[in-house]
């Protein structure tokens, strides 16, 4: 071969290794700059984060709202990546069931403060007609339609989800027992009939109105009122809790704002007073008190929910941080050093307002430490506030409760396991 030959040739490897060269640098530098967010990148990011979020609706009447609620919307929130809720009309609660005990107001401050719900449609309809079940696929863009394994019918005996399920477009999810709505008003019907039993006639008269002078006959061995409420109970577990919670811890440096109470029968009023708490720091922690002191305080027919079940609708409640469970009465030094708290705060709109007057002032440490402050209550709404709204409609309520007492019974006489949350 000659000199010109081998000269050819290497120029040739030359110009291969020179190509080579340059596409091993050229796609270093694709990668580089895709994962720099270059366009590649960019585009690559765009098309996760232009994929369409699973939307998903729910809707009730939320009506003396409670942990079984907060569940179910949970449960849901889980089944798409947006819940929307629609809390459905006074007028249409009215017809379908009786008077609702909470007005529509205060059922949308509820639900707009439970920490799973993104979206909320006040006064939708009862029933899913065909004409508001397209306005929820056209104008809220909803994928699914979420409702509990308990069947919901109408008044003419038809399936309030007929349509939902008829289109596809329908998902279950497993009802939370234990509580609901209808056996919340058959405590406190058990309750008034315990304490017009035991207590004097100068103590019971709000409890004599509740009953309207016809005692109560209670079969324990099935928890059930003699006109037809059954009186569940509830079991906690661990898991419950830890599903509840935030799971997170406030910083080093955070202002940690502490408030306590009952919280009992879980309302407009409650979520308020914890709003405004939360915007006086950075981490709010809320102390529930045990039953026992709760009954001390209140009085032996309270309180109408277990410490566990309280504790459950606070920690579902989106203003909230972390709860105490079983907190103690009195507010002590050690306990403000343990919890790292910054403030106290206290309501102007509670069960007990006199507590600087006694002798035995539960903050008394924090008001010497200048960390106590009283909070203008926005609604003047207490758990008795709730229990006289019974007592003034109590026959309404009582129809409501035996009509609705026979469907529990139907569900619980037929229930099998499920697998679910």
């Amino acid at each position: 071969m000659g000199s010109n030959s081998v000269e050819l040739l290497s120029e040739k490897h030359a110009a291969v290794k020179w190509v080579v060269g340059v596409m091993i640098v050229g796609v270093s530098l694709l990668g580089l700059y895709s994962s720099s967010g270059g366009p590649f990148g960019l585009w690559s990011n765009n098309r996760r984060r232009n994929k369409k979020p699973i939307r998903v609706y729910m809707d009730g009447c939320f009506d003396m709202m409670h942990y079984g609620h907060c569940n179910a919307l949970r449960q849901a929130r889980a089944l798409g990546d947006q819940l929307i809720v629609g809390v459905v009309s006074d007028d249409e609660i009215i017809a379908n069931k009786g008077p609702p005990v909470t007005p529509l107001h205060e059922r949308l401050i509820m639900v707009n403060a439970v920490k799973w719900v993104d979206e909320v449609i006040p006064e939708a309809p009862y029933a899913i007609t065909e004409e508001f079940m397209k306005k929820l696929f056209d104008e809220y863009n909803i994928d699914y339609i979420i409702h509990g394994d308990d069947p919901c019918v109408l008044p003419d005996g038809t399936d309030a989800y007929a349509h939902a399920k008829k289109a596809g477009r329908y998902k279950q999810i497993k009802r939370t027992e234990g509580v609901s709505s209808t056996d919340i008003v058959g405590r406190m019907l058990l309750c008034v009939r315990e304490r017009t039993i035991t207590d004097s006639h100068n103590h019971s008269s709000l409890q004599r109105q509740f009953s309207n002078g016809r005692g109560q006959k209670f079969d324990d061995s099935v928890g059930v009122v003699s006109s037809g409420t059954r009186v569940s109970h509830f079991l906690p577990t661990s898991r419950r809790i830890v599903q509840f919670s935030n799971g997170r811890s406030p910083g080093p440096d955070a202002r940690i704002v502490y408030i306590d109470g009952a919280f009992d029968l879980f309302h407009a009023g409650h979520v308020e007073i914890l709003r405004l708490a939360r915007d006086r720091g950075d981490f709010l922690l809320v102390g529930i008190h045990t039953d026992q002191t709760v009954s001390a305080t209140r009085g032996l027919h309270r309180p109408i929910m277990s410490l566990h079940e309280r504790s459950l609708s606070v920690l579902a409640c989106r203003y909230v941080d972390e709860v105490i469970i079983g907190a103690p009465w009195e507010v002590s030094k050690d306990m403000i050093t343990t919890f790292n708290i910054s403030l106290v705060v206290h309501g102007t709109t509670a069960e007990n307002t006199d507590f600087q007057k006694e002798q035995s002032n539960p903050y008394a440490v924090p008001i010497s430490l200048g960390i106590f402050q009283i909070l203008d209550s926005p609604l003047d709404i207490t758990t008795t506030t709730i229990i006289r709204r019974i007592v003034s409609n109590h026959e309404a309520y009582q129809k409501r409760n035996e009509k609705k007492g026979e469907s529990e019974k139907k569900y619980y006489e037929s229930k099998t396991h499920v697998s679910g949350d």
